[in-house]
């Protein structure tokens, strides 16, 4: 991998491991879809103006609803779900949850898209699982109603990052493809559509609960925004232009060091032997489903392990 590109993968994770921490500032002053739409509207915000610094012209070729739903599946749920987390668990426990995302594509692509399910994508999946369970059940955080809630929102947010490769894969690089910055520019306006109705009503419910006047809470929001979501995307999509689309989901692999760096610096949250086991055993899922999955596909036998 290029110097460069190194550079801009540890970059993108160092900046999506903070998305959970700054979401963990937010959500109790904000409350879980005002921190959630307000993410998704600053991110729209940001893109449009860095979209038109570089003068993108905004020729959508009859694939804007595709790219509006797009954003609601693959940002709208899934930041709603981990502001929802976020009341509950640790920002590094979010993080490497959020891990379990390739394992949900494997489980996604073979039941819904008919893609290979080879051994080394069983093993991963059930790698990944296992090290999930040991995160949640012996962590340090006590195993209660919140902890359930925080692990389901945070899984319903990784499968819905899961279909939203395929989705985007079906819905517009088939139907002849789109510049992939109009892609992260147009996915954040679909997921502000979604959450505001969201936000809307936790307004109308609880008016005086939200911290408008916390400058801390609005600071870590402009981050969360800008940095976690504008520039993060740009960066990404410059890997996958760079790099294609194998070696950018190393990401995944890094974020969750990250978020755990995050939270124990800044919110001094306990890191015990679970982050190791658990994270250690989701590491080995993503190797085994990113790599040695991917090797597999297409040699003799390997399409007898499909679903």
């Amino acid at each position: 991998m290029p110097l460069l590109s190194l550079g801009r993968l540890l970059l993108l994770s160092s900046l999506w491991g903070a998305s959970f921490l700054f979401m963990r500032i937010a959500t109790p002053a904000l409350g879980a879809f005002p921190t959630a739409f307000f993410r998704v509207l600053l991110g729209a915000a940001g893109l449009v103006a860095i979209l038109a610094l570089l003068r993108v012209r905004w020729h959508f070729e009859g694939k804007l609803g595709a790219v509006l739903a797009i954003g609601m599946i693959n940002s709208g749920i899934p930041f709603g779900m981990f502001c929802i987390a976020a009341q509950y668990l640790p920002a590094g426990y979010s993080a490497m949850l959020n891990a379990s995302t390739p394992l949900m594509g494997v489980v996604i692509g073979a039941t819904l898209f008919h893609e290979p399910l080879t051994r080394d994508r069983l093993i991963g999946v059930a790698a990944g699982m296992l090290g999930v369970g040991v995160l949640v059940g012996t962590g340090p955080v006590r195993v209660d109603g919140g902890l359930l809630i925080g692990a389901a929102a945070c899984l319903i947010a990784a499968i819905c990052y899961g279909l939203g490769g395929f989705i985007v894969k079906r819905w517009v690089a088939e139907r002849g493809g789109l510049d992939s910055r109009l892609i992260a520019m147009g996915s954040q306006v679909g997921a502000t559509l979604l959450l505001a109705p969201f936000m809307l009503g936790q307004l109308a419910l609880a008016p005086h609960a939200i911290a408008w006047n916390d400058s801390g809470v609005w600071w870590a929001m402009l981050a969360l925004g800008l940095a976690c979501t504008s520039l993060a995307y740009l960066l990404y999509f410059r890997l996958v232009e760079d790099l294609g689309p194998v070696k950018p989901l190393t990401v995944t692999m890094l974020v969750p060091a990250f978020g755990v760096l995050w939270g124990a610096l800044f919110l001094d949250e306990q890191v015990s032997w679970a982050h190791a086991i658990g994270g250690s055993l989701i590491g080995v899922a993503l190797w085994m489903i990113l790599f040695r999955g991917r090797r597999d596909v297409g040699k003799p036998g390997a399409e007898q392990t499909r679903d």
